[in-house]
């Protein structure tokens, strides 16, 4: 698995766990729909930290927590 398909698959994860649609989520997190979209559909390849950071606050977790799973921790490394 990739890096962007890991933080796809962490955000789908979160919002079945809480049952919540993207666009309550883009609700809680104070986002854009578009911004949560344009990962979740392959827009953006390379998403920021910081909106990885807001979709925690949103959800009330960590980025430690977003990050502690085994798809993350099983990721290749890309430099080698």
């Amino acid at each position: 698995m990739e890096t962007v398909a890991a933080v796809k698959y962490r955000i789908l994860q979160l919002c079945e766990e809480r049952n919540l649609s993207i666009n309550k989520l883009s609700t809680l997190c104070a986002l854009p729909p578009s911004s949560i979209k344009n990962i979740l559909y392959g827009k953006s390849q390379n998403p920021k930290l910081l909106t990885i950071k807001i979709i925690c606050d949103g959800l009330d977790i960590t980025l430690g927590e977003f990050f502690s799973t085994p798809e993350f921790d099983s990721l290749e490394q890309t430099i080698k």
